[in-house]
């Protein structure tokens, strides 16, 4: 049984969990998935796919998330040689240029030769700040759709250029949000279902759809950002008395500090 600590102090999504996304976003993917396997019909299966972005060290546009970097110094007075001139020790510093390995659910259609029908992706700094992760990403989004597979993109980070599948400014500014879900169907790609979110609101529950003659499957999205939170006890990582990274836009700011002060007054 989960008690009040394992929750967010927040009603919707939680800004603070963007600094954690490599386990965040996993863990997305697997509870999706395990989300929709009691609403798929027979003959269609969700897993769980990755991919693999080699990202440029260089690429000063992106944003990294902070980690540890080991450092070595050289021995104190540096190595004599045999001509006795004192050669210098250098420093040698880590880059943190690793791959990153990403994770998106399909639903498969078993019956059809495991056809994939619908895509679901959690954008992530990867495919957003990196060049070639946003590359990769615009290349896919473009394949699926030209495919006729439904897309779904779920864009839950702040960090980053837009990258949804249609133009930010098709929404009237009003209506944008902090957030932004978008639901391309295979057979009717020209006209994308879009859910803005604002940082004051839950995130909601949409329809996703599999085949065409198919009722849609339904994610609740506050419900699995719920549980990645509880589950990864990020109630005792996080330190609310600090700015999130990315920092809030200052309207933003000031309703999450009243938030926070009104969860600790509940406690």
């Amino acid at each position: 049984m989960s008690d009040a600590r394992s929750k967010s102090p927040f009603p919707g999504m939680d800004p603070y969990l963007e600094q954690y996304w490599g386990d965040v976003h996993h863990a997305l993917c697997t509870y999706s998935r395990d989300m929709l396997r009691a609403a798929l019909p027979p003959g269609l299966v969700a897993r769980i796919d990755e991919r693999t972005i080699i990202e440029d060290e260089f690429d000063q546009q992106r944003t990294v998330v902070p980690d540890v970097r080991v450092i070595e110094r050289g021995i104190r007075g540096g190595a004599v040689i045999e001509s006795s001139i004192a050669v210098a020790e250098p420093i040698v510093i880590h880059l943190d240029n690793d791959p990153v390995t990403e994770g998106f659910v399909q639903v498969i259609d078993t019956r059809n030769g495991s056809r994939v029908i619908t895509v679901i992706e959690f954008t992530s700094p990867a495919n957003k700040t990196s060049k070639p992760g946003r590359a990769m990403y615009l290349r896919k989004q473009a394949d699926l759709i030209a495919g006729g597979v439904s897309l779904v993109e779920v864009d839950l980070i702040r960090s980053g250029p837009w990258i949804l599948r249609f133009p930010i400014s098709s929404i009237p500014p009003r209506q944008r949000g902090t957030y932004c879900i978008c639901v391309s169907r295979g057979w009717d790609a020209n006209s994308p279902e879009v859910y803005p979110v604002k940082l004051s609101e839950r995130l909601p529950a949409i329809r996703i759809p599999l085949r065409r003659n198919d009722s849609d499957a339904v994610l609740d999205f506050q419900k699995l950002i719920d549980q990645v939170y509880e589950n990864g006890s990020y109630a005792y990582d996080i330190d609310y008395s600090q700015p999130p990274k990315p920092p809030l836009e200052k309207a933003d700011a000031a309703w999450a500090q009243q938030w926070l002060d009104r969860s600790q007054e509940s406690k």
